[in-house]
């Protein structure tokens, strides 16, 4: 048996460069880079080694862990989690800035492969510089914040552990059915010794992607179930999308005439203008969805975990008999609403059940004219709060808690009066139909998956398993190194490019061109909706002045000029006030070869509004509001009408 002699950091990066996925016949490199920010711990030992040979990988450099790791987790989503860019940080602060970014990633089932440095395993030095020290456990370190959100943990105390450990990382990394963020902590002073591995260790390896086939039992018994319904809806999420099953989810539906829906990880696996297609379901779901939700007698999830804003808080589905259908390569996910579950690939066992249903001559009941009426109305709908525009003194929105003083207000300090709802409709109607959005927090991603449609495969990039603020910048950054010829356009609030906009910098050093658009409404506005809407005052939601007289933020509206913000890192800058101006700047900002950033000063309360659905949040049972006493009241009402399992 040959052996070569390196360091631990060395053989992270020679076997980094050796890793492939084959999927349906085609074979890629796994891991095409790594984004770093060099620092205490890690730049004399894994840093070393990316410097003097670092192979196929592209360095990347980051400039807030945690936003780096949410440009690789879109980079993985964008290329439907077969390729990867791994990343690195420091001990301490800057292994902990990605422990949001892991829970984010297991969230969503997206591959994320950390390599956080930590201490020294001999101990030694201790306690050295970053380091937490808990007396009652010596083998405690920041890494072990990573435990609970991630599908992989391993440390490396021993040059020897590191074969065991990237070989179980890989395993869970390519796990269609359990994969997510993967940590490994190497210890500073492991990073630099040196081992003699086995050279078979560096072979190249290839892990396949099986298309795995349902038992036969679970398929017959999600046949019979189709077979007696009469109104059925079929669901998909995020695993039609991986498992490239848009194209077989759509025929399927429109060749027996059931209509389906999409979650945000689905959307833009299928085509928004196919006839079946009712867009986004739940609690941020379209009116055309949510009707043929309540009525439907037999929902199939595919691809899908069934979480609250999908079901309505299980209360949307309000057909006494319903049952329920899933198709998920994970048996965890298959499990739940109680439903006959077909344990495997999306796309396979589709086409599976397209057989047997011929086969069985399957007509559902549906007039044939019924789901046509339903798209025609949701259709004049969404048209209708697509153009929205602001009027004047008459000027009523969508949202019930709004007063004339707030808009007002805005106005007076800000000067926008684009509409949201509008503003979401100027922008799919100016990019192009191939573009990429990417969007995460707030209530634009209620508007989008409402009011966005769009015919183009994978154009559509919504984090909304966690609804992680701060990842639309850093996630445009990722789908466009993912797809570099095709424009990128991150819908932020204000509230989340606030939080987090570092990784703008990291697009112009790599000339990655993608386009900010910053809806300001000067305040949280989905969760200052939550708020007034439960009756609670207007409380550290919108972002206003101290008022010493009040001593509470109620003064004034804080004018925030994004458009400086931007261009003080070297963007080209637009301020939109007007539905013209932010037509306009969309336009400009298409001629452009760098990044742009446009301000669109949005009024709030002008978002979309639920259609048919209900967020089960919890409500105080004692209060002297009686807007919240009758809160309480709804939700228990709508509790004795929800599933329960």
């Amino acid at each position: 048996m040959n052996r070569v002699k390196m360091t631990v950091g060395q053989a992270i990066v020679k076997f980094l460069n050796n890793q492939y996925i084959e999927f349906d016949g085609v074979e890629n490199q796994f891991i095409d880079g790594i984004f770093t920010i060099f620092g205490h711990g890690m730049v004399a030992g894994l840093g070393q080694a990316l410097e003097e040979d670092p192979g196929h990988l592209r360095v990347y450099q980051g400039r807030n862990e945690q936003g780096m790791a949410h440009a690789a987790m879109s980079y993985a989503k964008q290329n439907n989690r077969r390729r990867i860019i791994a990343c690195t940080s420091s001990i301490g602060p800057g292994a902990a800035n990605m422990v949001t970014a892991a829970l984010t990633a297991s969230i969503n089932n997206i591959p994320l492969l950390l390599f956080p440095s930590d201490t020294f395993s001999t101990r030694q030095p201790d306690p050295v510089l970053q380091q937490i020290e808990q007396p009652y456990n010596l083998s405690i370190t920041t890494n072990d914040c990573f435990k609970p959100v991630t599908r992989y943990w391993d440390r490396v105390a021993r040059p020897e552990h590191l074969m065991t450990a990237l070989i179980n990382a890989m395993r869970v990394l390519t796990d269609v059915s359990n994969t997510g963020a993967v940590c490994i902590g190497i210890p500073q002073d492991v990073q630099g010794e040196s081992f003699d591995f086995p050279e078979y260790f560096f072979k190249k390896r290839v892990h396949h992607i099986a298309r795995r086939k349902a038992d036969d039992r679970e398929i017959e018994n999600a046949v019979d179930l189709i077979m007696v319904s009469k109104k059925p809806l079929f669901i998909g999420g995020g695993g039609v999308r991986y498992s490239e099953a848009g194209e077989t989810l759509q025929s399927f539906c429109e060749e027996f005439g059931i209509p389906y829906a999409e979650t945000q990880a689905g959307k833009s696996s299928t085509k928004s203008s196919s006839p079946m297609n009712l867009g986004g379901v739940g609690i941020t779901g379209t009116l055309a969805a949510n009707t043929a939700a309540e009525m439907a007698d037999l929902v199939v999830g595919v691809g899908t975990r069934f979480n609250d804003f999908v079901t309505g808080s299980k209360e949307i589905f309000r057909n006494p008999d319903v049952r329920f259908v899933t198709i998920n390569t994970s048996e965890f996910h298959a499990e739940k609403m109680d439903a006959e579950r077909v344990v495997g690939d999306a796309k396979l066992n589709l086409e599976i059940i397209v057989k047997e249903l011929h086969s069985k001559k399957y007509k559902p009941a549906y007039k044939e004219d019924e789901i046509a009426k339903i798209q025609s109305v949701w259709e004049k709908e969404r048209q209708s709060v697509c153009n929205v525009v602001y009027t004047g003194k008459d000027f009523v929105p969508c949202v019930p808690s709004w007063t004339p003083e707030i808009i007002n207000d805005y106005i007076r300090d800000i000067g926008g009066t684009i509409t949201e709802s509008n503003g979401v409709g100027i922008v799919r109607d100016v990019i192009d139909d191939d573009a990429i959005v990417v969007a995460a927090a707030g209530s634009l991603p209620a508007d989008l998956e409402r009011l966005w449609t769009t015919d183009v495969k994978d154009s559509y990039n919504m984090e909304y398993g966690a609804s992680c603020m701060g990842y639309e910048i850093a996630g445009a950054l990722g789908s466009k190194l993912a797809e570099p010829d095709r424009e990128v356009y991150a819908l932020v609030g204000d509230g989340s490019f606030l939080m987090l906009n570092s990784e703008i910098t990291t697009a112009v050093q790599e000339n990655a061109k993608i386009t900010i658009i910053v809806f300001d409404n000067a305040a949280f506005g989905c969760i200052n909706n939550l708020q007034m809407g439960n009756g609670i005052g207007s409380m550290c939601t919108e972002f206003r002045y101290r008022n010493e007289k009040s001593g509470r933020t109620d003064g004034n509206y804080i004018y925030v000029d994004f458009a400086k913000v931007g261009e003080g890192y070297g963007l080209k800058g637009y301020v939109a006030k007007t539905p013209e101006e932010l037509r306009a700047a969309l336009e400009d900002s298409k001629k452009q070869t760098r990044s742009c950033i446009i301000d669109a000063k949005v009024l709030p309360k002008t978002m979309a509004e639920g259609y048919k659905s209900w967020w089960h949040i919890g409500v105080a049972s004692v209060s002297k509001s009686e807007v919240t006493q009758a809160s309480y009241k709804s939700r228990l009402e709508r509790l004795k009408k929800a599933r329960i399992y």
